[in-house]
C-alpha cells in the first residue's frame, strides 16, 4: 500500500464521519441554540427545557437520516473491502 493510497483511504473516511457528525450535531445545536434565546429572553433557568427539545430532534434526524448514515458507510467499508487485494500487494 504506497503512502497516497493510505492517505486517501483515511482521508474518506475522516470526511464520512464529519459528516456523519454534522448530520446529526448541527440540528441539535441550532436547537439548542434557539431555546438558549428564548430562555434568555423570558428569563427561564429551566435545564430541561434546553435538553428535551435538542434530544427529541437529534432522536427525529437520527430516524430520518439513519438509513442515508447507515448506506454510506456500508459503501466506504464495501469499497475497503473490495481493493483489500488492491492494498496489499
Amino acid at each position: 500500500m504506497s503512502p497516497e493510497q493510505s492517505v486517501s483511504l483515511i482521508g474518506g473516511a475522516v470526511n464520512l464521519v464529519v459528516i456523519m457528525v454534522c448530520v446529526l450535531v448541527v440540528p441539535g445545536l441550532l436547537v439548542g441554540l434557539v431555546v438558549s434565546v428564548f430562555q434568555a429572553a423570558t428569563q427561564i433557568q429551566e435545564q430541561t427545557l434546553s435538553f428535551l427539545p435538542r434530544f427529541v430532534v437529534t432522536l427525529l434526524t437520527l430516524v430520518f437520516t439513519g438509513n442515508w448514515l447507515v448506506a454510506k458507510l456500508v459503501a466506504l467499508f464495501h469499497d475497503i473491502f473490495q481493493n483489500v487485494p488492491g492494498l496489499i500487494g
